[in-house]
């Protein structure tokens, strides 16, 4: 039994084509993040900074 909005929008259809639709807007920014760099993304990041630090002293 499909399950409407009082708009009339069937919420089982948006749900099936919001999982088709690729990354959400928190794993698009997370990728970036990985990818990229810049500034903020830390969290994201797998860099060691203390081995990159030692890396640039050699």
């Amino acid at each position: 039994m499909a399950k409407y909005t009082i708009a009339g929008t069937d919420i089982d259809l948006v749900k099936k084509k919001n999982q088709q639709s690729g990354m959400s807007y928190n794993e698009a920014k997370a990728f970036i993040a990985a990818t990229t760099g810049g500034h903020g993304t830390r969290r994201y990041s797998n860099t060691d900074p203390g081995l990159i630090k030692e890396k640039l002293k050699h």
